[in-house]
């Protein structure tokens, strides 16, 4: 599977681990929205799945030189252009 299999715009947890892509949207209420965009999570910026925990674990992604855990629900409010 690669970038290409995937829609121009995807659930940030549909991607695999290795996969990079840029988020284009966020789609959350405002609180979430808040506390995602002061980690680094805004419209244009690079992220990189590292890797997935299985059972509906958390999602380890990296923006910049940063590494975050997000919960499976939260990676699917991110959307994202697989790269």
């Amino acid at each position: 599977m690669n970038a290409n299999d995937f829609n121009p715009h995807t659930p940030l947890s549909s991607l695999a681990p290795g996969m990079r892509g840029t988020i284009t949207d966020i789609h959350t209420d405002d609180s979430l929205r808040q506390r995602l965009q002061a980690l680094g999570f805004r419209s244009g910026k690079d992220i990189e799945i590292i890797r997935k925990a299985s059972f509906g674990g958390p999602v380890q992604v990296r923006i910049g030189t940063t590494d975050i855990l997000l919960r499976q629900t939260e990676a699917a409010l991110i959307e994202v252009r697989a790269a």
